[in-house]
């Protein structure tokens, strides 16, 4: 058991690097990664392209089930409180994205604004 979620970990991390490199690459600035929003939850990556904050949270799958059907609506209502405290303890004004980056098999998709 402990092993497994050893494993695991080292997946998610895997999976969380690539993505870094994937928004990197794509023009996207790092701010933050694995913001914890005290009860609210934890934002895997805060980024920033042009004048826009971008809230990501990166989805990927160990077994044969497709990622982007672990973006439950519960899922995307934690990310959306944890980015407006982010933005109140930050003090910040701007622009902003709720993003999910979806690694499938090594294959890396965004979707952006995926609130609207």
């Amino acid at each position: 058991m402990a092993y497994e979620r050893a494993l695991l970990k080292t997946f998610g991390n895997e999976n969380e690097e690539l993505a870094t490199r994937y928004l990197e690459e794509a023009g996207f600035v790092i701010i933050e990664r694995n913001f914890y929003a005290k009860k609210l939850g934890e934002i895997d990556i805060v980024a920033q392209k042009e004048a826009v904050l971008h809230f990501i949270e990166v989805k990927s799958a160990y077994a044969d089930f497709d990622p982007v059907f672990n973006m439950t609506p519960t899922k995307i209502r934690r990310v959306i409180n944890s980015a407006h405290y982010y933005l109140k303890s930050k003090h910040l004004d701007t622009a902003f994205s709720i993003d999910a980056l979806i690694i499938r098999k090594g294959s890396v998709e965004l979707i952006e604004n995926i609130t609207l």
